[in-house]
């Protein structure tokens, strides 16, 4: 059973939710935020496998909120929904911390099956999407005081051998696994083995945070 908090402002909003995610037989919600203090403290008494966040909220907003919810560390992982009209705060989610991210107006199995994903630690946007969403809005970088180090010699990447490296460049670039195998002349069995110990050298919670590493260090630039 995957146990979900929604986070929304909208009543109407949390009620479908609700509605939609309890018709299911592996879905149960714990309970319902309407903004983003509530949200990190329900988190902290409920444990949700997954967080369903809303980004604008009154107060804390959603992406604030991502963020104090990651930085506890516990095993909770948080699904951005946003508009069409705020695409721009998507990237900051993700930054954020957040396992993914989805349009409001998705379809239900969409939203379904991307809960599902993040619960088990899978990225729920697709990598090329995920591509275009960060080439559109990379100039959301930190600057000034919260400025990263985005350098290829990252300390981020010492540990990584050098196929590693050039797997998590691909990774940046939108290829799938089947696509790494097939360029790269590997068996997507390796491909996965690679993947996972990449994640587990950098500290990537899962393939979209090893997306905005790559860019972070530079491995990839945007198009």
């Amino acid at each position: 059973m995957t146990t979900v908090l929604i986070a929304d402002d909208q009543p109407l909003q949390r009620f479908g939710f609700r509605m939609l995610l309890e018709s299911q037989d592996d879905l149960t919600v714990l309970g319902e935020a309407s903004n983003g203090t509530e949200a990190i403290r329900m988190t902290a008494e409920l444990n949700p496998d997954v967080v369903l966040m809303d980004i604008r909220m009154p107060g804390l907003d959603g992406i604030e909120a991502t963020r104090r919810i990651v930085a506890t560390g516990n095993r909770t992982r948080v699904l951005i929904l946003t508009t069409f009209d705020l695409d721009e705060y998507a990237y900051a989610g993700l930054r954020a911390g957040a396992s993914g991210f989805l349009i409001k107006d998705a379809q239900p199995e969409e939203l379904l099956s991307g809960i599902r994903s993040v619960a088990t630690g899978d990225a729920v946007v697709a990598p090329g999407l995920t591509r275009r969403l960060l080439d559109a809005y990379v100039h959301h970088l930190p600057t000034g005081g919260d400025e990263v180090d985005v350098s290829p010699d990252d300390p981020r990447l010492s540990a990584l051998t050098e196929r590693e490296r050039e797997i998590l460049t691909v990774i940046g670039r939108g290829w799938t696994n089947t696509e790494i195998a097939t360029r790269l002349h590997l068996a997507e069995s390796t491909v996965k083995t690679h993947v996972g110990r990449i994640l587990a050298k950098t500290g990537s919670r899962d393939r979209i945070q090893a997306v905005i590493l790559a860019y972070d260090t530079k491995l990839v630039e945007p198009s």
